[in-house]
């Protein structure tokens, strides 16, 4: 089942540089105040078809890519309108909106919470609409039980708690902005998912007031439990690799290393390209005032001088456009599979884990052939539970995969888009 209100389209060619990329190809994707722009040839390729990542083509241009005629320009905008199904999507009966950040300071603690509003027309659901707060710790037991209930189903990441010193001042409202959207944009990603969507805890989450959820947390497994889980995944990972992995898991697994090892390259060369475009800005806005002032004492080129600092200044709002574009669109964008890219490693070794239990038994049986009777019945639901797993993730791997190259696309394209209109102007 494809996310709702997402669209995907197909894979983009392949013909790339493989996971070696260099930063000066990857720049010359996202532009810079200075430089070309967009080349045609480089957009981000990522091949549905192929184990591997292919992160940048240099063969196909983008009037290959589509099927309009050559003699038709063709924008980024339109590539992406032509992967549109022409159906429309399927319909939806849940909405919701995370907005209105509130601080709350007290003795022990200061911390923000987000309204969460939801619609829907869902029979499981007493009420067509709720309105309740939250704080991201209750995004965070959200997850988690997800998780707990659904090891091998991709869950979607969260923000992070902790943000880099120097970067984002913590309570500032540019850092809540973004937590509220990251927040908002997690909540959509489940409501769309054909499973998860379905979660009790999450409808517990989106329709319990403050001291229901409280009382509902207290609930869950106790100490002992949890203390069960985590010796019984520190076991499994001393194991060692699991004997019968079926292969697609395999493919999976070297597919995301070699993603994960380019999807972390893109964010640090984004965030550079980010830094130095904001320098060269603050670097041009002194220089406006410094023309305005030099035209006073040069009576003679004193128009020339005035058009440059007209010039300069509007220069300074294009450059300014153009980062807020990429602080909006791309940066998110990176960072989130960044952190997806964190969450399918663990999902993998989760299922590696089930799968290590079942080897297990069926090597006691192997070596206690007279006590295999005891074992029967005990490998059966083994064997039952890692099938489920092995469909639940193949499933969402597929899924969460088309999504993915319709993030990157439009991603991209959209850098594309203003990067042409940041030249034009």
């Amino acid at each position: 089942m494809e996310e709702e209100g997402r669209v995907p389209g197909p894979p983009l060619p392949t013909g790339g540089e493989g996971p070696g990329i260099d930063s000066h190809l990857a720049a010359g994707i996202l532009g810079t105040a200075r430089g070309p722009p967009l080349a045609a040839a480089e957009v981000l390729a990522l091949d549905d078809e192929e184990d591997d990542l292919e992160v940048f083509s240099k063969d196909t241009s983008l009037t290959e890519v589509n099927s309009f005629s050559p003699s038709v320009p063709i924008s980024p905008s339109s590539m992406i309108n032509q992967y549109k199904f022409e159906d429309g999507p399927e319909l939806r009966d849940l909405f919701i909106t995370v907005d209105d950040p509130e601080s709350h300071v007290t003795a022990i603690e200061t911390f923000i919470t987000y309204r969460v509003v939801t619609k829907t027309t869902r029979g499981e659901f007493d009420s067509s609409e709720y309105e309740v707060r939250r704080r991201y710790q209750d995004f965070l037991w959200l997850k988690s039980k997800l998780e707990e209930a659904h090891p091998t189903l991709i869950i979607p990441p969260l923000p992070e708690k902790f943000i880099m010193k120097g970067m984002v001042e913590r309570f500032s409202d540019e850092f809540i902005e973004t937590r509220r959207k990251a927040l908002h944009k997690f909540l959509n990603r489940i409501a769309d998912h054909p499973t998860l969507t379905f979660n009790e805890d999450f409808k517990i989450f989106l329709t319990a007031q403050a001291w229901e959820l409280s009382s509902h947390k207290k609930q869950g497994p106790g100490l002992l439990s949890r203390m069960g889980q985590t010796v019984r995944a520190v076991a499994s990972s001393v194991r060692g690799a699991v004997k019968n992995r079926p292969e697609i898991f395999t493919e999976m697994n070297n597919y995301m290393e070699t993603f994960s090892q380019k999807i972390n390259l893109l964010d640090k060369i984004a965030h550079r390209i980010y830094k130095e475009e904001k320098d060269y800005f603050n670097e041009m806005k002194e220089y406006g005032p410094i023309h305005t002032l030099w035209s006073a004492s040069e009576e003679d080129i004193a128009d020339s001088l005035k058009g440059i600092a007209s010039c300069i200044e509007r220069c300074c709002r294009a450059t300014e456009k153009r980062m807020a574009g990429l602080s909006e669109h791309l940066l998110p964008i990176l960072h989130e599979y960044v952190l997806y890219s964190e969450i399918l490693m663990s999902v993998l070794k989760r299922r590696d884990q089930i799968q290590g239990e079942l080897d297990s038994k069926v090597d006691a049986i192997a070596n206690k052939k007279a006590e295999k009777y005891l074992f029967s019945e005990e490998i059966g639901k083994l064997e039952d539970k890692v099938e489920r797993a092995n469909n639940a993730l193949k499933a969402d791997w597929d899924r969460w995969k088309q999504n993915m190259q319709w993030d990157m696309r439009s991603t991209f394209t959209n850098v594309a888009e203003n990067n042409l209109h940041y030249y034009e102007e």
